[in-house]
């Protein structure tokens, strides 16, 4: 029965087919990098390395940088391998480019096609494949099992609409899920949908992201672009803003004026264009973070056309509202803002990040806003309380501080995987 299922599920990606061609060229309409490497997404690979593999699978930018930790320890506990990393976005391939150079080799991770996973398998023949949060592909993990390729779910994380969702294909979901070698949830609640899924040699490993530690480059850059946005000035940032809320933002920050320089970053660098064009419709004095120079009086707002620099916009800012939660999103990663000291201001939509929103205001590192107007309100007040401020930066970095340790339990759950 559970092998129907699979080729049914099989059946379907293969009339998808047409359409996935359609969303490339959809996609590289604004991110032309989506027409460059085609073929790895079907199985076809130039590069190989001598040694043997140790695979890692980010699928973006948050799972790829939250792999740093895991992959310095990779290196350094296991150098007579060759870690090669796969991801889905163009902008997960570059940041490990940023992060890494070539001391890992890069790749896309091919459509779950029985040929192309087939062809990925034979061609790095990897001694151990890790998937990251919820990466659940049923030919990928049943290629892997086939050939006795242990593979992990590591840093996993399975918030209740995806639950739902993967419950649909139950049978089909649990034949995968017990494939693995093991599954590491990063909080309780993960760990019990996923074993309602069906997953087996489950455990809580925590969260990756809080072993992430802020480059002294990036608090260098910090203090650089703190003196270009003015020192005497309260900065206010928008982080990883999504498709509609810097409308609801500006909604708001237009109608409680005040001299906060508001510095935003969109989630994706295909909109920085987007935003640019959006701000001189509405007539606001603004200036681009790719200029690189100091921002005058009569400047409102910052935009951050930057990559990789989000933990120098955090190091620059009083406070920070973290997108993706004002609209049902589920929310970005608040945890790189803490970790440098920035409270957080954090909308309704979190549930990708259930558990860290939990603990980071339990923690009084973060306060929760219903709507923009009360973003902006919420966001005044603070920024004109400097007792509140300094509690609230106290409390981001004890809230971190607190959660670190993960790594350490995935490198022994990969000891005994490789072993």
């Amino acid at each position: 029965m559970k092998s129907v299922q699979r080729l049914i599920y099989t059946f379907v990606l293969y009339l998808l087919l047409p359409y996935i061609f359609l969303r490339l060229l959809w996609r590289a309409r604004k991110q032309p990098e989506y027409l460059q490497h085609i073929g790895e997404r079907f199985g076809f690979y130039g590069q190989r390395g001598a040694k043997p593999v140790i695979w890692l699978h980010a699928v973006s930018v948050g799972e790829t940088r939250a792999t740093v930790n895991l992959v310095a320890r990779l290196r350094a506990e296991y150098p007579n391998h060759q870690i090669v990393l796969t991801h889905t976005t163009p902008t997960g391939r570059a940041t490990s480019m940023e992060l890494y150079g070539d001391s890992v080799m890069r790749v896309y991770l091919p459509y779950d096609y029985p040929f192309a996973v087939q062809n990925f398998v034979r061609h790095f023949r990897p001694r151990l494949g890790i998937l990251m949060e919820t990466e659940i592909w049923f030919n990928l993990i049943h290629a892997c099992h086939a050939a006795q390729i242990p593979m992990l779910l590591l840093n996993a994380r399975m918030a209740e609409k995806s639950a739902r969702g993967y419950a649909r294909f139950a049978q089909l979901t649990r034949s995968a899920l017990q494939q693995l070698s093991a599954v590491a949830a990063q909080t309780e609640t993960d760990a019990t949908r996923l074993h309602e899924l069906g997953a087996q040699r489950l455990s809580v490993m925590g969260n990756l992201k809080f072993d992430v530690e802020p480059p002294q480059a990036m608090f260098d850059l910090g203090r650089t672009l703190r003196q270009q946005f003015g020192s005497a000035r309260k900065v206010f940032l928008a982080a990883s803003t999504r498709d509609g809320e810097e409308e609801l933002l500006l909604d708001a920050w237009q109608a409680q004026p005040d001299d906060t320089l508001l510095v935003i970053v969109p989630r994706h660098p295909q909109r920085f264009a987007e935003v640019a064009e959006l701000l001189a419709k509405r007539q606001i004095h603004f200036q681009r973070r790719s200029e690189n120079k100091p921002v005058a009086t009569e400047v409102q707002v910052v935009l951050g056309d930057s990559m990789g620099e989000m933990f120098a916009y955090y190091a620059a800012a009083d406070l920070a509202f973290i997108g993706g939660s004002l609209l049902p999103v589920g929310g970005q990663n608040l945890i790189e803002a803490c970790a440098v000291g920035t409270p957080v201001l954090i909308g309704m939509h979190t549930y990708n990040f259930a558990e860290a929103t939990r603990l980071a205001i339990a923690a009084g590192a973060a306060l929760r806003v219903a709507n923009g107007t009360e973003l902006i309100a919420v966001a005044q007040q603070i920024l004109s309380d400097a007792n509140t401020l300094a509690a609230m930066r106290r409390g981001s970095l004890q809230f971190v501080a607190a959660h670190r340790g993960a790594t350490d339990k995935a490198m022994a759950i990969i000891k005994q995987a490789l072993n």
